[in-house]
């Protein structure tokens, strides 16, 4: 039941029946019952209306209403379950999303799974198919080796027992004779025999064993023409004593020894081998137009000159007195020669030019060149009494009257040019090694006439030479002794081993401890081959990948017999690294250790180095630092060592002794404000607190220590006191024009690819003076901002790099205008013709950051640029830029060769042509390298074609050209024409340099690997000896790295050092260059020099010192080079007596000594004295080494061939079969020593009569023997790695070097 009211809608108006005001219905509840609410409230309200019923009424309504609220209620129910289900499905249609994206994710995983191993699955079946292919080869090789070997077996079966006939005929006459008392007369064996042994019955020479012998040091006689083995000390060719740096050096292997002298010396002035000419002039206000003439008419033609020599020139000079005392002195210091220029007339002189006079003619007057210019009067003679005085002092420091002196009275014009013709000669003759004043008009010619396969940059070597130098004198005071501990454990692990890490925040010292690592290595360690890199900016040619691994590569070679056979390809330069490694590794005797700083910097380092990830041969140690943030993951799983923060004490002493330096002193509270803020990661490493004290210890800075160490604790990481660093010099500076300069230097240094020289500096920035930038780098590279390496400038430091970024660069608006400056300074060079390796390395590398793909296109196209880039090796930034610009190779090649065509049509003059035939052979080898062989041949027949039309049919240079074009033709297999192209070169290289040149030895070669592929070996054979004497012959030519040149610059920088007082270290200068003058065969004058050393050794350490007894035992091997065996053999004598005290039983030095003397002994027909020392020679081997070392092997060898010359056949027989033993378990059973040993023992079985095991170990001797190239490389050459110009390392057998 209800009432009406219970139908109002909400909202609607009800009148009251009585007068009362209306109200708002309100909806009721559902869940209230309203019948009895509305019976009440109809009773509250009064009687009844009259004529109504509660029945009749509102029971209808009430009853729908009851329904209604049922129905809704059931709705609300259904709804609220309906939108639970949907919710459900929704999350389960999310659910099912997620799974269907999971499974098609593994799907697709899968597949890509399953095409890579259906990919593995095709090349394992081509491999397989190979592996079959050869399979078969060798079995019919095999089948064809039984069959000569019966036939010759037999043959020989018939030759032994003929001469066994011819034998007992010769017996039984010997008997005859003696019987009626004929005395036979049996001649001793001379020095050239004593590597032969003699048949035990009758004395006679065994013949049948045709180069066969019992052997000698180092082993076996014919082991020099089998193979070039280990270096080791008790190998080496030349009875030197070459310990510390020369411990490598053999007479035949002068890659090495070059290698070597770039580490003696380290005290070496730095201005004697630098690549930058430094002419430091000091002059008078009277000598100025002459200084004037020089600079602007001179100084021009003298860069020109060096540049062609690929060094840069630079004058210094210091206008009144511009430059402080300090930097001057630096200056002094680094300058390559020094050129006074005085007025005698003068009364007076300047304080500073008294001083430097002072510094370079009387204190150090044999440091550099010097030139000394007097300008007087015409007619008048008259010197000042300051002038007298300071010439006097001159003349009496110039003892050995090396100084220069020009005397002029004509004009300041003349006076100027008298200087110029004066340097010219200095820098050719003394500074860059040239023998004759003339010769640098052929270098260019004699470069490509000579030019081997090895395309190598000098230039990088040297950057890497000096920041390794730089590093072993840097100064942290930071305690590494615990790294180099645990250095030497890891590299000491048994193999095998993973690449060891050493990891460290930014500024830690990872690059100073391995380079100090390094240089303990190279002193305690001489056997141990050690190849370092040193990684820059991630932009420079420092960290390209290809460049680095190549390097490594020759350098890897160099320490073995030659260099030959490398491949150009970029991608087969990263492949065949680790296989040279394992190929080579078992040659060496010792270890091989590859040391890369920063390798985490490396562009795309983790796919380009992943050769670090397999598994390294057991003598290789790889050492590499990261940083800990930029580490690649796969990397953080080797042993590594972590680089700790600095302790407080090591802190402590970084500051104390920088401030003791400086004349600073911290106060407590200084010093422990200085602790408290250095105590953080960022802050608390070796390059922070070094940057902070040198900040603090700057005498330019205007500010008090108190605010400076205010303003440095307000920097929390390198980057941010860098920049403080920034901001306080260009505040120092005392005009806007200064900072505006020190701004666009910092620009130009960070927009460039490689660091920009100071000659360029000033070039690019005419404003700037040489004062101005000598003071300004003096600074930034005291604050350790900047470097001077190889002549470049560049960043010390990345952080230093970054701090420049965000100081200085407004964003790359900023880079991109510094990189349009150098671009017109190296385009208007190369307009110039001035066609530098700076211009190759920078302009290229400029446009394509730029990505001007025009410009770097026409760049690429001038062709002296490509011919530099292609010299010194850089390939693969070659390639690089072309795939950039969008061209192929083939497209490369059109491109180049029509512009050739272009350039020939420029081509007048001699000199023109024969540039222009360089060219067109320069770049049919760049095509030949990129497998274009087709493409190759057009420009090599240009180039031979020129060559014989301008220069004539019989020059050097025609034999180049025919040289590379067998070489082509040998790729393509047609050995007839490359055989008469290379016969061609031969006679026109012999008729030109003679039969004992290298070039002929390279023909030869050549013409040897032919004919072994058109299976000639008896004429192969024939060459190859040759070949090998003609190199033999030629040890004291130059070699492949670095040339004759530097040799002689470095012996004369050597000789320089020794002109001082009697010391130790002037002493070993000495003997430096005794061994220096040895190598070059120039005997008299190592005599003079090792004679001296051992005077002044005993003068200053005494007769008894050790290193006395090595200065004997050099003269006694000089001795034995000239035959001088009884002088030889007193020296020897002395020397062991003197080793044998000072030194322990099992020393190295000692084991030399005995092996020479033992040699000298046998040599001298004293078998019984050189016993005991062989002996002995054993004994100290196996305390060293072990029972199981190669070097015990070689020791009992040895002794094994004084017993069977003793005719002790039987004590000799038990020592060759040990040494087989150890030989084939340390080296394997194909060795060549294998071979070598197994022939002695033949020998020995065939003078006991057990022919037939003689046969059988002759046998597997000549198996050795003939698997000896495919044991050295493993595979034969690519296309693109073998070029043909020399024989290749697939026989090192003919091959202990292979000169130039």
């Amino acid at each position: 039941m209800g009432t009406a009211s219970s139908l109002v809608s909400p909202g609607e108006v009800i009148e009251d029946a009585y007068g009362g005001e209306g109200g708002e219905a309100c909806e009721i509840p559902v869940e209230v019952k309203p019948k009895a609410r509305l019976l009440r409230s109809s009773f509250r309200r009064g009687p009844r209306v009259i004529g109504a019923s509660f029945k009749s009424t509102g029971s209808v309504d009430l009853e729908y209403t009851a329904e209604y609220e049922r129905l809704r209620k059931d709705y609300d129910i259904f709804r609220v379950s309906k939108n639970n289900e949907i919710a459900s499905m929704q999350k389960k249609e999310a659910k099912l999303d997620e799974e269907n994206k999971r499974l098609r994710a593994e799907l697709q995983a899968l597949q890509k799974t399953y095409q890579k191993i259906l990919r593995e699955k095709e090349s394992a079946l081509e491999a397989k198919y190979q592996a079959m292919e050869r399979a078969s080869t060798f079995e019919h090789d095999r089948d064809k080796v039984k069959r000569q070997f019966k036939i010759f077996r037999e043959t020989k079966e018939k030759e032994i027992q003929d001469l066994l006939r011819a034998k007992r005929d010769l017996e039984s006459k010997l008997q005859h004779l003696q019987a009626q008392g004929v005395q036979v007369y049996v001649p001793e064996d001379s020095d050239s025999d004593e590597n032969q042994t003699t048949v035990a019955a009758g004395g006679m020479q065994c013949e049948y064993w045709n180069g066969c012998v019992l052997g000698s040091e180092p082993s076996m006689g014919s082991m020099m023409q089998l193979q070039q083995s280990y270096r080791g000390p008790e190998f080496a060719h030349s009875l030197m004593d070459v310990e510390g740096p020369f411990a490598n050096v053999s007479r035949d292997d002068w890659d090495a020894a070059v290698v070597s002298l770039l580490q003696v010396s380290p005290h070496i002035s730095k201005g004697l081998w630098s690549n930058t000419v430094r002419c430091y002039l000091i002059h008078t206000k009277d000598t100025r137009e002459e200084l004037h003439h020089f600079i602007e008419i001179y100084s021009p033609k003298l860069q020109r000159l060096c540049e062609r020599m690929g060094h840069f020139y630079l004058n210094v000079y210091f206008p009144e007195n511009t430059a402080s005392a300090a930097e001057r002195q630096r200056e002094m210091e680094r300058s390559s020669m020094c050129v006074l220029l005085l007025k005698p007339s003068v009364n007076s002189l300047c304080s500073y030019v008294v001083e430097d006079t002072e510094e370079a003619f009387v204190k150090t007057p044999d440091s550099r060149p010097l030139l000394l210019y007097l300008r007087t009067a015409e007619g008048k003679v008259g010197i000042s009494g300051t002038t007298r005085e300071l010439l006097e002092r001159i003349n009496k420091a110039d003892k050995n009257a090396k100084i220069k002196v020009v005397d002029h009275t004509g004009s300041p014009e003349d006076g100027a040019a008298l200087i110029y013709h004066q340097l010219d000669e200095i820098i050719k003759q003394e500074l860059l090694g040239l023998k004759s004043v003339d010769d640098h008009e052929h270098v260019e010619e004699d470069q490509v006439v000579e030019a081997s396969d090895v395309l190598w940059d000098e230039h990088d070597e040297q950057e890497q030479i000096e920041t390794y130098q730089k590093m072993c004198s840097t100064s942290t005071h930071v305690n590494f002794d615990k790294y180099i501990t645990r250095l030497n454990d890891l590299v000491a692990a048994p193999p095998p081993t993973p690449p060891l890490l050493v990891s460290g925040g930014p500024g830690s010292g990872k690059s100073v401890l391995l380079a100090k690592w390094i240089e303990l290595q190279q002193r305690h360690s001489p056997n141990t081959v050690i190849l370092y890199h040193f990684v820059g900016r991630p932009s420079s040619t420092s960290a390209e990948p290809v460049l680095i691994i190549r390097r490594l590569t020759v350098k890897l070679l160099q320490n073995f017999w030659s260099i030959s056979g490398l491949t150009m390809d970029p991608c087969k330069v990263l492949e065949d690294f680790p296989r040279w490694l394992e190929r080579l590794s078992p040659r060496r005797h010792g270890n091989i250790i590859i040391v890369i700083d920063s390798v985490d910097q490396i562009q795309n380092a983790e796919r380009n180095m992943k050769w670090l990830i397999d598994p390294l041969p057991a003598n290789v140690r790889v050492l590499v630092s990261v940083n800990v943030e930029t580490c690649p993951q796969a990397w953080r799983l080797w042993p590594t060592i972590h680089l700790d923060p600095l302790s407080s004490k090591e802190m402590r002493n970084m500051m104390t002794m920088h401030c003791m330096t400086a004349g600073i002193k911290l106060g407590k509270e200084q010093e422990r404000k200085l602790e408290t803020h250095c105590k953080s990661a960022a802050t608390c490493n070796a390059l922070y607190i070094s940057v902070l004290v040198r900040l603090l210890t700057d005498s330019r800075i205007s500010w008090s220590l108190e605010e400076t160490i205010l303003q440095c604790v307000m920097c929390h990481d390198t980057v941010s006191l860098f920049r403080f660093c920034l901001r306080m010099m260009l505040g120092s500076l005392r005009t806007d024009e200064e900072r505006n300069i020190m701004k666009q230097l910092l620009g130009l240094l960070y927009a460039s690819h490689n660091g920009v020289s100071e000659s360029e500096l000033l070039e690019l920035l005419p404003e700037l003076a040489f004062p101005t930038l000598c003071s300004m780098l003096f600074r930034l590279e005291y604050l350790l901002i900047l470097t001077l390496d190889c002549g470049i400038i560049h960043f010390r430091h990345l952080q230093a790099c970054d701090a420049v970024r965000l100081e200085l660069m407004d964003g790359g608006v900023t880079v991109s205008i510094h990189r349009e400056r150098l671009i017109h300074h190296f385009s208007r060079q190369l307009s110039q013709h001035r066609v530098t390796w700076r211009v190759a390395d920078e302009l290229p590398w400029l446009l394509q950051q730029q990505e001007d793909k025009t410009k770097l296109q026409l760049s690429l196209l001038n062709l002296f640029v490509c011919q530099n880039l292609y010299k010194r090796g850089h390939f693969s930034e070659l390639l690089t830029y072309w795939q950039f610009v969008g061209k192929d190779k083939v497209s490369m090649a059109t491109e180049y060769f029509e512009s050739l065509k272009c350039y020939e049509q420029t081509c007048e003059t001699e000199d023109g042509m024969r540039r222009l035939a360089n060219l067109y052979e320069t770049l049919g080898r760049f095509l030949k390298d990129l497998g274009l062989l087709t493409q190759a041949v057009a420009p090599l027949q240009r180039s031979l074609e020129i060559r014989e039309t301008a220069l004539d049919p019989d020059h050097p240079s025609v034999a180049q050209s025919l040289h590379q074009l067998a070489g082509i033709y040998v790729l393509w297999r047609k050995f007839g024409n490359a055989e008469q192209l290379y016969k061609q070169a031969l006679e026109i290289s012999e008729s030109a340099y003679g039969p004992e040149h290298g070039s002929v030895a390279r023909e030869l070669d050549c013409l040897a690997l032919l004919y072994q592929k058109k299976n000639k070996y008896e004429q192969a054979d024939k060459l190859r000896k040759r070949s090998v004497r003609i190199r033999q012959k030629m040890a004291h030519q130059k070699g492949h790295m670095y040339g004759f040149t530097l040799l002689h610059r470095r012996t004369l920088q050597l000789e320089e050092l020794t002109l001082g007082k009697d010391t130790a270290d002037c002493a070993k200068t000495l003997n430096e260059l005794g061994v220096l003058y040895y190598l070059q065969n120039n005997l008299d004058a190592a005599k003079m020099f090792l004679t001296r050393s051992l005077e002044m050794r005993q003068r200053v350490l005494g007769t008894e010192h050790p290193d006395c007894a090595q200065s004997l035992n050099n003269l006694a091997a000089l001795h034995c080079e000239c035959h001088e065996y009884e002088n030889a053999e007193d020296l020897y004598e002395q020397a062991l007596d003197i080793r044998k005290r000072a030194l322990a039983p099992d020393h190295p030095s000692l084991a030399y000594t005995i092996k020479h003397l033992a040699i000298l002994y046998k040599r001298r027909g004293k078998l019984e004295k050189a016993v005991p020392l062989y002996e002995l020679a054993l004994e100290i081997r196996e305390k060293s080494f072990g029972l199981k070392h190669p070097s015990v092997a070689t020791a009992l060898v040895n002794l094994a061939v004084l017993y069977c010359q003793l005719k002790k056949h039987n004590e000799a027989l038990p020592l060759y079969e040990q040494a087989l033993r150890v030989y084939e378990d340390s080296l394997g059973t194909s060795h060549p020593r294998v071979g070598e040993t197994l022939k002695n023992l033949a020998v020995l079985s065939y003078e006991k009569g057990d022919f037939e095991k003689a046969a059988e170990l002759y046998k597997r001797a000549m198996e050795i023997k003939d698997a000896e190239p495919s044991l050295v490389c493993g595979k034969a050459a690519s296309v693109h790695s073998f070029n043909g110009d020399t024989f290749s390392l697939r026989s090192p057998s003919f091959h202990p070097h292979t000169p130039k």
